[in-house]
């Protein structure tokens, strides 16, 4: 149960980073070269960075199931390697069209930004590294948990 939780989690984290992440970043940085953001839609985007680095955050170092950040290191980390190998292909996975929302155009062109700049790799690499640790894999040991007999004082088996 806790693994499919974990799975879930993995959904959300990885829509928050592409979606919530992308979003930020074509606020605060895509139109920076052309006019400077307006004082609210900066701070809204600076927040939003906020939340989805808390959320990545509490997932890396919380007590979640591994498949919580496994779910979204592959995915990003997948996507560099498509990148990496046909450039083209992979920036196609990316909506563009007119005929898509002015939000989703707008997460779209801060993905584009994350995904050329190397900011896949680093987050999908540091998304990784808990699933090697055993301990992640393991059930927590509750005290309730636990049938064990009791000792009389100095008494042998």
């Amino acid at each position: 149960m806790r693994h499919l939780a974990g799975l879930l989690v993995g959904l959300v984290v990885t829509a928050a980073v592409l979606g919530g992440g992308g979003w930020a970043v074509q606020q605060t940085f895509g139109g920076a070269a052309a006019a400077p953001p307006e004082d609210q839609k900066l701070w809204i985007a600076l927040g939003a960075m906020a939340a989805v680095g808390l959320v990545v955050g509490l997932v890396t170092a919380g007590r979640i199931s591994p498949v919580a950040t496994f779910i979204p290191s592959m995915v990003l980390l997948a996507w560099t390697v498509v990148y990496a190998l046909d450039v083209n292909r992979a920036l196609s996975l990316i909506p563009s069209e007119p005929s898509v929302d002015q939000i989703i155009r707008d997460a779209g062109l801060g993905v584009r930004t994350m995904l050329t700049t190397g900011v896949f790799a680093l987050l999908g690499v540091a998304l990784f590294i808990p699933v090697l640790m055993p301990s992640r894999w393991a059930r927590r040991h509750d005290d309730e948990d636990e049938d064990y007999e009791t000792e009389q004082e100095g008494g042998y088996y």
